[in-house]
């Protein structure tokens, strides 16, 4: 594959940057370089979609009658690219970026014509109901039921790590719907409306004093037959299917390549222990360099996925390699951050309480929220699916073994 820049796409880039310039604003970018989850905070991310949705760039890989771009991988890729440059809040991927692939596959005509443009005005917020107490990696042995009632389902039963579903009006559920045989048999895909009776939201604060994940209680929650996405007890097709859009074809690289270049702008200016610049030490920066290496090779493997999306195709097992290996380079960034910034790596409670008085962040602002970044950073080799769980699905589907 040839992935060179031509006129046209110099010419595109120059338009995305017009646009960038023109609609993010200095609040957005500042409430962007604050976040410390995994997720933007819901009204910035909202805020941030009605701009992309008035230019119609809000969804670039879904299909064009839906609202998408007709856009090439590499329009995709210098898209993601100067979004990450210019530091624009992400966009929440559970309804954009996950659960619409899914709708397009196995969803009924209704199903898309009731949810897609909702989902895409954020009119319905979503979030995404498969972990359980028990059942995070190993997710074959969730054990929420949905006995059918008439033309409903009633279901019952606990998720968890459920990332905002504080703030979400939908949840996609995986739910048993049938037991014996295989664990990954009888397990059917539900769209549920949150309203429901008989749901509750309880919230999880995480070491990093963040409010982003809860734990889902169902009690005796009616849900219409009619909101089954694919064939029943065939959830767990429908399940790995949404999860390659989860791991991997999310422009990590690009992300990547930026948080790199913030890092070596901070090792520039931290001294080291003889009084001279952090960059300048051959270890830290052999360190830098080999993480630069990884990042250059995410981004060929990311590309290669765009291209396979934009013929109809799914980002396949390779995903999980992907995940697997965004994951490793961030938190690798994340360790090489907190060593930068030294003993402002200390948490901001501890700061404050030894810095007296001052209620103020007492260190520079580049280092206020590394220690929350880093801390929220160990969940990513857990969620979507653990690293483990990332490489027996490549023994198995890309190596063969």
């Amino acid at each position: 594959m040839d992935f060179k820049f031509d006129e046209a796409d110099q010419t595109f880039r120059s338009e995305v940057r017009r646009f960038l310039a023109d609609e993010l604003t200095d609040e957005l970018k500042a409430k962007a370089r604050k976040t410390t989850t995994v997720f933007a905070d819901k009204d910035v991310a909202m805020r941030w979609q009605a701009i992309l949705l008035r230019k119609g760039w809000a969804v670039p890989s879904w299909p064009a009658e839906h609202g998408g771009t007709n856009w090439s991988p590499t329009q995709k890729y210098i898209f993601a690219e100067e979004c990450a440059l210019a530091g624009t809040p992400g966009l929440i991927p559970l309804g954009l970026r996950m659960l619409a692939p899914v709708l397009f596959r196995y969803g009924t005509p209704e199903q898309k014509r009731y949810y897609l443009p909702r989902m895409l005005s954020g009119e319905h917020y979503w979030c995404q109901g498969y972990s359980e107490p028990g059942s995070g990696s190993d997710l074959s042995s969730l054990q929420t039921r949905a006995d059918k009632d008439g033309d409903d389902y009633i279901v019952n039963g606990t998720k968890i790590w459920t990332t905002h579903a504080q703030f979400a009006d939908h949840i996609f559920c995986l739910v048993r719907t049938q037991t014996g045989g295989k664990p990954q048999a009888g397990i059917t895909f539900l769209l549920i409306d949150m309203a429901t009776p008989g749901i509750t939201v309880q919230p999880i604060v995480t070491i990093a004093g963040d409010h982003e994940v809860n734990q889902v209680f169902f009690e005796n929650v009616r849900v219409p037959q009619a909101n089954r996405v694919g064939p029943e007890h065939e959830g767990w097709t429908v399940a790995k299917y949404l999860l390659e859009f989860e791991r991997g074809g999310g422009g990590a690289g690009a992300r990547l390549k930026i948080a790199l270049d913030e890092l070596r702008a901070i090792a520039a200016r931290q001294l080291d222990g003889t009084g001279a610049p952090l960059a300048s030490d051959p270890s830290y920066a052999s360190r830098m360099d080999a993480l630069e290496i990884r990042i250059m090779a995410l981004e060929f493997a990311e590309l290669a996925t765009l291209a396979r999306l934009s013929t109809g195709g799914s980002p396949g097992p390779e995903s999980s390699l992907q995940k697997n290996t965004s994951v490793d380079i961030g938190q690798t960034l994340e360790t090489l951050l907190l060593e930068a910034i030294d003993y402002y790596a200390l948490p901001h409670a501890n700061l404050i309480s030894l810095n007296g008085h001052n209620e103020q962040w007492p260190g520079p602002d580049y280092a206020e929220i590394v220690t929350a970044r880093y801390l929220n950073g160990r969940a990513a080799s857990i969620f979507g699916g653990a690293k483990e769980v990332q490489k027996n699905i490549v023994a198995k589907m890309v190596l063969g073994l």
